[in-house]
This record gives C-alpha cells, sequence and structure tokens, in this order.
C-alpha cells in the first residue's frame, strides 16, 4: 500500500460529550441552568442528534429532514441540519443552536483517538501518503492544527469544499489524486460501513474502527500498520509535503 485515507470523526478524533458541549455553550452565553435541567437538556439534545460528529437522530423533523440527507454537500446545509435539530430542544435562550453549532467546530471541542499521533507518525515516516477525507461542513484544518497532527497530513478532502460527499467514489479519487496514488494501492479507515465503504468501488481496500469513545478505544487505529507496510511511494516525494 502506498497510501492511507483517514475519516475525521470517530476515526481520528472525538467530539466532546453532549454534556460538555452544552456546558461550555451555557458558559460562553453566560447562563445558568439547575443541574438536573441541564442533564434533561443534554439529553434532549443527544435523543436528537444535534451535536454533530455525535449520534445519529432518534427521529428527524419535517423541517430537518429535507436537508439531512444532503448536510455535507455544503457548510450552509450543514449548519441548517444541526442547528435545526437543536431548536426542536428546549433551551433558555434562542441564541444557544447557533451557539452550540459554533463551539462543535473549536478545536477544544475535539480529542485525538489515544493512538491517532503514533499512527499517522509512523505512516508518514515509512513514507506512506496520509489524507483526510470527511463528511463535514467546515474546515477541520485547525483542528489537526491545535493537535500537532497536521505534520503528518498530506491532504484534506472535505465534502463541502467539493460539493459531494461519501459514498460517493469521487470523493476518494480526488485524495487518490492528491496523493498521486493508485485506488488499487490505498487503504480507506473509517467508523461508517456505508459512507466509508464507498471506497471500494474504486479499488481501495476498507478497514473499519468502532466509534466509541475515545477512552473506550486505546488502540483501534494500530492494526492499520500492519496492513499497509511500508514501501515508500514511487514518486520519490518528500514525505511531509502538504498539497
Amino acid at each position: 500500500m502506498t497510501a492511507v485515507l483517514f475519516d475525521f470523526s470517530g476515526t481520528l478524533f472525538r467530539i466532546e460529550s453532549t454534556e460538555s458541549w452544552l456546558r461550555g455553550t451555557l458558559a460562553e452565553a453566560r447562563l445558568e441552568l439547575e443541574e438536573a435541567e441541564l442533564t434533561e437538556a443534554a439529553r434532549a439534545l443527544e435523543a436528537m442528534g444535534a451535536l454533530p460528529g455525535g449520534g445519529d437522530p432518534s427521529w428527524l423533523p419535517e423541517d430537518v429532514a429535507s436537508v439531512w440527507g444532503v448536510r455535507d454537500k455544503s457548510a450552509e446545509l450543514h449548519r441548517a441540519a444541526y442547528t435545526g435539530l437543536s431548536r426542536h430542544v428546549r433551551l433558555p435562550d434562542q441564541r444557544l443552536p447557533d451557539m452550540l453549532y459554533d463551539r462543535h467546530m473549536s478545536p477544544s471541542a475535539w480529542a485525538p483517538y489515544p493512538d491517532t499521533a503514533e499512527v499517522l507518525r509512523t505512516l508518514r515516516e515509512r513514507g506512506i501518503g496520509v489524507g483526510v477525507v470527511s463528511n463535514v461542513g467546515w474546515d477541520i484544518r485547525p483542528v489537526f492544527r491545535e493537535h500537532g497532527l497536521d505534520p503528518y497530513v498530506e491532504s484534506y478532502v472535505l465534502s463541502y469544499e467539493h460539493g459531494i460527499q461519501k459514498p460517493d467514489p469521487r470523493l476518494f479519487r480526488a485524495a487518490c489524486e492528491e496523493l498521486g496514488a493508485d485506488p488499487r494501492d490505498v487503504v480507506m479507515v473509517g467508523d461508517d460501513r456505508r459512507a466509508d465503504g464507498g471506497a471500494a468501488a474504486l479499488g481501495c481496500a476498507v478497514h473499519f474502527v468502532d466509534h466509541l469513545p475515545a477512552a473506550q478505544r486505546p488502540d483501534g487505529l494500530r492494526p492499520v500498520l500492519d496492513l499497509v507496510g511500508g514501501v515508500p511511494r514511487a514518486n520519490g516525494s518528500d514525505p511531509l509535503r502538504k498539497k
């Protein structure tokens, strides 16, 4: 294998808990809730699937259903989908849906899985190309920079920048082209069998990990190192070059 593509949320990074998300946003808004009210609101937000990178909605309100399936094709659709879900939860201030959405884009809201740094660094040291292919509505590069992982990522292919979302093979093809890799020599690593499994249509190998809290998945990425070996790409490029 000459390159590895990774999903972002649930694969390399995990979003903070819904309660932490709400608690932090309330503090930013200088609002207070009784602990029981905060717990109930967090539970309702979680059931609604309002936290991007969290769980799926238990049900889709009619006003959100029309954008939900295409939410990752643009920044506007992504925001509309998730703020729309938040607005179906009783919250103490009408500003909170947008504030909650803004908070989830903060690098501090995300934590890398315990073995993320080790795996990305080792791949690049072996001369293996590393790309991130994500269904997302905002720029995740600052998250990687904040956590010191950006030097190990050669290419970012983000759905909202291309107007295409996984499992569309065109998104994976774009990533392979940026890395100068034949799809048949690429592994796609992700947590969503439908979305990330779309890479198989190009001939990529696919490896799945479990979308678990970071503390519950300490070494889920390490098997990737055994899958790819360590043969550098034939183009002789600098292993830390960026595109």
